[in-house]
């Protein structure tokens, strides 16, 4: 069996959520004898120039694994940034426009003909995630029965376009990370005729934190809440900073801190920012003992398929807080007992007391959670997850 994977960018140290996941897919199914090739363009990064190619084209390894390169085409971005502040801004936009917003974005017609002439090289082509036009012109580039796709979807504009809800129905499989995210698809679009499976994404199950070490290399002994990950609106980080401002003005006593980690900058208020500490991006091993130091990790966003860190936080024994929006994470939490949820600023700071008011009982939603991810996400479990659905499509 050989699986092709094509996602848009794909290289060494890319902190992006889809490409993350590719790494962890690709090495372990490689580990596990599976023939991976990974094809993506010769962009960088999802926050590279797309017009640019920063990378040559051909053949590289990238983490053991296989990987074919192809060069972009030259975009419009007056006309993609035009269509794209309609659909941010939650217009309706034309059939027309869809068109233009796919073929404007990055894109590489080589890839595509690459995916025609070599078909018959390859048992399925799983692409990832839906949204880019390497996804939805190497679908169509593909033989449908041969065509899987990793969607990562997010209840927002850019999933309710008709030309995706058209062309999407005719692939072979759809691998899911979350069952909110299923039920979000299958609302969205008619998949009755296409193979599903929520299968997750993998953790390695070892991980483990060190309070102590922490709190001396940091200097950090007070208690306080975590944040680990790219600090934009998009994340909700500057609601979660103006709840936790507000959380000091109502609670003066309180010595808590939010420590802030992970890419971005972080407007932080004059008033709080003895109790702020944006550390930015720091070792894996600082972030894991920092979740083992902090009295929970606080994950606000809204848009998720899937979160990486509170199964990290879960792992290093302790209890998260997601935001009630967020239909996946607020899942993770309900099903695991791992940790609570809020929707307003009411309801945040009640969880931050309750948490500090109740050791004990926050830390028997930590090794709820963490019994939860072991059970569910280890990567054994995961990667043959994979390897049974792989064969179930490929079989006959």
């Amino acid at each position: 069996m050989k699986i092709a994977f094509v996602i848009p960018w794909y290289g060494e140290g890319i902190k992006g959520g889809a490409e993350m996941e590719l790494r962890e897919i690709s090495v372990h199914l490689v580990q596990a004898g599976i023939d991976v090739e990974v094809l993506t363009t010769c962009v960088r990064s999802f926050d590279s120039d797309w017009n640019e190619n920063y990378y040559s084209s051909g053949t590289a390894s990238v983490y053991g694994v296989p990987t074919r390169r192809f060069p972009v085409r030259k975009r419009d971005e007056r006309t993609f940034d035009r269509i794209n502040r309609k659909l941010m801004s939650g217009q309706r936009i034309s059939y027309t426009d869809e068109r233009l917003f796919l073929q404007e974005m990055v894109n590489s017609p080589a890839l595509c003909t690459y995916i025609q002439e070599h078909s018959d090289e390859y048992d399925l082509f799983v692409f990832m995630p839906y949204m880019f036009g390497t996804t939805f012109f190497g679908v169509l580039a593909c033989d449908p029965e041969k065509a899987v796709m990793i969607p990562c979807f997010h209840d927002e504009s850019y999933a309710h376009m008709t030309i995706l809800r058209q062309t999407y129905i005719n692939i072979k499989g759809m691998i899911f990370n979350s069952l909110p995210e299923q039920k979000l698809a299958n609302r969205l679009y008619d998949l009755q005729e296409v193979e599903q499976e929520c299968i997750g994404l993998g953790m390695d199950t070892r991980i483990k934190g060190n309070a102590d070490a922490f709190r001396e290399k940091f200097d950090m002994y007070k208690p306080f809440i975590l944040y680990a990950g790219r600090k934009d609106k998009g994340k909700n980080t500057d609601m979660l900073i103006k709840y936790f401002t507000e959380y000091r003005k109502r609670n003066p006593l309180a010595e808590t801190c939010l420590v802030l980690l992970g890419g971005g900058d972080a407007d932080i208020p004059q008033a709080v920012r003895n109790f702020i500490i944006d550390l930015g991006f720091v070792e894996p091993e600082d972030k894991y003992n920092a979740m083992a130091a902090a009295e929970l990790l606080c994950q606000p966003s809204t848009n998720e398929s899937f979160s990486i860190v509170i199964m990290e936080s879960w792992l290093c024994g302790k209890p998260v807080l997601v935001h009630g929006k967020c239909p996946v994470t607020t899942d993770f939490v309900k099903r695991s007992q791992g940790g609570l949820y809020f929707q307003n600023y009411y309801e945040f700071e009640g969880c931050l007391n309750w948490i500090a008011d109740n050791p004990d009982k926050a830390q028997i939603l930590g090794k709820s959670g963490n019994s939860f991810v072991r059970e569910n996400f280890d990567w054994n479990m995961i990667t043959d997850k994979y390897i049974r659905f792989f064969e179930k499509l490929t079989e006959g």
